[in-house]
C-alpha cells in the first residue's frame, strides 16, 4: 500500500503491485462475495466468475448466471462492485453477465459442494445430466437426490419447482426430512 493523499488524520491508499498481484487481490475479494440465496456459498465456489481483467482505472468482471432469470443478479452485481472497489480503490468495477460459455453445475468447486450440503441443499451430480427435469406432477422421480441430512438415497422428487429457479424440493423416506437440491445444469 502506498499513501496517495488525504489529511493527516485520513489515510488514503491504493494497492500497488504487479498486474498478477492486483488480479489475485480481485479474485480474493470475489471469494468473499456470497450468493444471496445460499449465503455459505461464495460466487467463486459456485463457479459463476468467468473472467477478471484489469485495465487502467477499471476491473472488468464477467459473471455467468446460473439461470437467465435469477432474481439475485442485481444483488450479486452490487456485492461484486463493492468488494472489488474496496480492495482496489481508485479502480471502477465493471460487472457484466455473460452467457458464453454457459454456466453448468460442473463448475461448482468441491468446497462449494460441501457448502451446499452443509446448508441443507443436495449438490447436483457431476457429469452428464438430463437438461430438463421431469415434471413431478406427472410422476414421482425416485432416488433423484441424496439426502443432505442422512445421506440416504431413498428419496423422492416432490416438485421440480423449488423456492428459486435453481432448486427443486425432495423428501427423504429414511429420515423423513424434506430438503432442497440444486438443479443440475449441463452444457447442451
Amino acid at each position: 500500500m502506498v499513501r496517495i493523499g488525504g489529511r493527516d488524520d485520513e489515510m488514503v491508499t491504493r494497492l500497488e503491485g504487479s498486474e498478477e498481484e492486483l488480479e489475485l487481490a480481485a479474485w480474493e475479494a470475489l471469494a468473499g462475495v456470497h450468493d444471496p440465496e445460499i449465503p455459505p456459498l461464495s460466487i467463486t465456489d459456485l463457479g459463476i466468475v468467468e473472467r477478471v481483467r484489469l485495465s487502467d482505472g477499471a476491473v472488468d468482471v464477467d459473471l455467468l448466471p446460473t439461470f437467465a432469470g435469477c432474481p439475485a443478479l442485481d444483488v450479486i452485481r452490487e456485492d461484486v462492485t463493492a468488494a472489488i472497489e474496496a480492495v482496489l480503490p481508485g479502480r471502477t468495477a465493471r460487472v457484466r453477465f455473460v452467457y458464453a460459455p454457459p454456466w453448468t453445475s460442473d463448475r461448482i468447486t468441491p468446497e462449494g459442494r460441501e457448502a451446499l450440503t452443509r446448508y441443507g441443499l443436495t449438490p447436483p451430480a457431476r457429469g452428464p445430466s438430463t437438461p430438463v427435469i421431469p415434471l413431478a406432477s406427472l410422476r414421482r422421480v425416485e432416488g433423484a437426490a441424496a439426502c443432505p441430512f442422512c445421506g440416504g438415497l431413498d428419496t423422492v422428487l416432490e416438485s421440480a419447482f423449488g423456492p428459486t429457479l435453481c432448486r427443486s424440493t425432495h423428501y427423504c423416506r429414511a429420515c423423513r426430512n424434506p430438503f432442497e437440491a440444486f438443479k443440475p445444469k449441463a452444457a447442451r
